[in-house]
């Protein structure tokens, strides 16, 4: 009975052809799984830590940059127990943003920002109602059909503001920072609410300005709350922050109450009164996306362009007193060009070297070296490595800025980067400060023009220099900030030229 047995518990050739057949079926599977499932490089993390201890928090996009040299264009990294995909150099981030557009799309709704905006805006939002408000947003902020001044008229009439403020320093040393903090977004307010504030008006200053104390806890609390939600929660700084986001909108409140206690849907002063107006048409439609919180936070991604635009315009006036050569080409162009007329926006194509100097300032300022973090939309194959739905990725732009393949001297400051052997301005793939895609920044055209038209008026006006006993060599152009990257403060004098 024993041999019977043995024998009918024998398998017969034809199975165990057939078993090793399958398994050499389910390790060809298996196999070209784990391949098409491969993810990208990137140093080993350490248990709930990740690589914080690899970052330097203060400067993440460097370690970031730095780390992008051993592992390559596409590698990752772990904010505690968060996976993030990098992207470095043109390249990689023109082929992500613009060539997987859709794929690379989305927002990264990392948990600080639901429990700060939950999904309201349009910065940090998906969806249909990102679409929507986005789509109506960029008609509403710019000149088409407002039958009021247009927004370089606003613009300009700012500017006379600023240039006051400037004279009377009569050419001795002062801290430009917050005037032009103030006409930037006094510009933003006109087109926002239809009117601007007096320099005086304490609602002014909350507007334009982060309070220092929040500015230092900003960003370590935001990666901590990223890293470790329930642990940041219980710190009195994250309370911190949760009072100053909700007195910003408490602030905006204020003021849309104070429109629509008078708003006529005949007129517009403004995108304030734009959404008021497209509020009531759809009060029948359910789930409309026309609300007071959209409004609210639409308004607040506005007011943070500004800071943007001003953080520019503080770079650009340290780098002409550090570089005076520059500053006296431009001036010379301007006098060839305009002569003593008022600029307009028109003027920039016959300004070449003048329009360099401005996009070359956006390049060396790298402010937003990070970018606002993407989110990978869908399963996709990037480059042979395999990202998940849903996971955070980070566009790094500062790799794009200095990407040695794209520009001759990326470290240094050279105009000649947008200028062709004829002097002619050149415009430059790479130069990607506003980001790209479908994410590009809301406000690229206004804050283009802003910057022209200020720049321009304030070196037509005026020479920049150090103060007295300060040469151009001690003017520090060494960036301060983890997110936004500022000027480390200075003074400089502005002394009238005419």
């Amino acid at each position: 009975m024993a041999v019977v047995a043995g024998l009918l518990l024998q398998p017969s050739f034809t199975e165990v052809l057939l078993g090793a057949v399958l398994v050499l079926f389910l390790h060809y599977v298996i196999t070209s799984t784990l391949r098409f499932r491969r993810e990208p490089p990137g140093p080993r993390p350490l248990p709930i830590i990740g690589n914080l201890l690899q970052l330097d928090l203060n400067r993440p996009y460097h370690s970031l940059y730095e780390l992008s040299k051993t592992y390559g264009s596409v590698f990752k990294v772990h904010f505690g127990c968060k996976k993030v995909i990098v992207l470095a150099g043109y390249k990689t981030v023109k082929e992500a943003l613009i060539n997987h557009a859709t794929e690379f799309g989305d927002r990264d709704l990392s948990p600080v920002v639901r429990d700060l905006y939950n999904g309201h805006g349009i910065i940090f939002a998906n969806g249909d109602s990102w679409k929507e408000l986005r789509n109506f947003t960029l008609v509403n902020i710019q000149d088409i059909g407002t039958g009021k001044r247009k927004n370089a008229e606003k613009i300009m009439e700012e500017v006379e503001y600023l240039m006051e403020v400037f004279e009377k320093h009569a050419g001795e040393p002062f801290d430009p920072k917050l005037p032009l903090d103030y006409s930037v977004a006094n510009i933003t307010s006109s087109i926002v609410y239809g009117s601007r504030f007096d320099y005086s008006d304490p609602q002014l200053w909350e507007m334009a300005t982060i309070h220092p104390t929040y500015a230092k806890i900003w960003y370590p609390i935001i990666q901590l709350y990223d890293a470790f939600p329930w642990l940041a929660r219980r710190l009195k700084s994250w309370g911190a922050v949760v009072d100053f986001v909700e007195k910003k909108k408490a602030r905006v409140r204020r003021l849309v109450r104070v429109l629509q206690d008078s708003h006529c849907a005949q007129e517009r002063r403004g995108f304030v009164d734009s959404f008021l107006t497209r509020q009531q048409e759809e009060s029948e439609r359910q789930n409309s996306f026309f609300n007071e919180e959209n409004l609210v936070t639409c308004v607040l991604n506005l007011f943070s362009a500004s800071d943007t635009t001003s953080t520019v315009l503080q770079w650009a006036l340290v780098i002409m007193a550090k570089y005076p050569h520059i500053q006296e080409r431009v001036q010379e162009e301007l006098g060839q060009v305009i002569g003593s007329q008022r600029p307009e926006a028109k003027d920039r194509k016959a300004l070449p070297y003048t329009n360099a100097v401005i996009h070359e300032v956006q390049r060396v300022a790298n402010i937003d070296p990070l970018s606002v973090p993407h989110a990978a939309s869908c399963d996709v194959t990037f480059k042979g490595f395999f990202i998940s739905k849903g996971t955070r990725v980070i566009p790094l732009l500062m790799s794009v800025l200095c990407d040695e393949s794209q520009w001759e001297s990326p470290h240094s400051f050279n105009p000649d980067h947008f200028l062709d052997d004829q002097g002619h301005f050149v415009r430059k793939d790479a130069f990607l400060s506003f980001s790209a895609g479908r994410r590009v920044c809301l406000a690229e055209s206004l804050a283009r023009t802003e910057l022209f038209l200020i720049f321009t008026s304030l070196l037509q006006k005026f020479s920049f220099s150090p103060p007295p006993g300060v040469s151009e060599s001690e003017l520090d152009l060494t960036p301060v900030g983890s997110n936004m990257l500022s000027p480390t403060p200075y003074e400089l004098c502005a002394v009238s030229r005419f």
